[in-house]
């Protein structure tokens, strides 16, 4: 069966390649279909990510999304930015992070460095 694959430029042509690969979902790695499959895969994600783009998180979310990951705690997370209080204030967006705890997190957390250095909201203190 000989497919013709193009590029996705519409949510029709979006909607057939998710048919096909609907159909080729089971193909054996190391076949035509395989192959078919990853191409279309491939063309259905860059599509995606143009016409329905996710935000990253921000700095304080990030972090946040971290720590669930990975099972660790504020208490962690002080230790890492150097006092309770300190931690404390940045997840409650009352303190930005500052360079070296950006790095750190980058670092130790693996948290990519883009997000940590967006801007992002603070409360403000009344």
């Amino acid at each position: 069966m000989q497919i013709e694959i193009r590029p996705i430029h519409t949510d029709e042509d979006h909607a057939q390649a998710v048919a096909l690969i609907e159909q080729f979902w089971d193909a054996a790695p190391g076949t035509p279909e395989h192959d078919t499959l990853e191409v279309l895969g491939a063309l259905v994600s860059a599509y995606e990510d143009r016409r329905w783009p996710i935000d990253p998180p921000d700095p304080v979310e990030a972090i946040k999304i971290r720590m669930e990951q990975t099972g660790r705690s504020q208490k962690d997370f002080a230790e890492l930015v150097g006092s309770p209080s300190r931690a404390s204030e940045i997840l409650n967006r009352k303190r930005r992070l500052t360079m070296e705890m950006a790095w750190r997190l980058n670092r130790e957390w693996h948290i990519p460095a883009d997000i940590l250095i967006r801007p992002y909201q603070i409360e403000s203190i009344s």
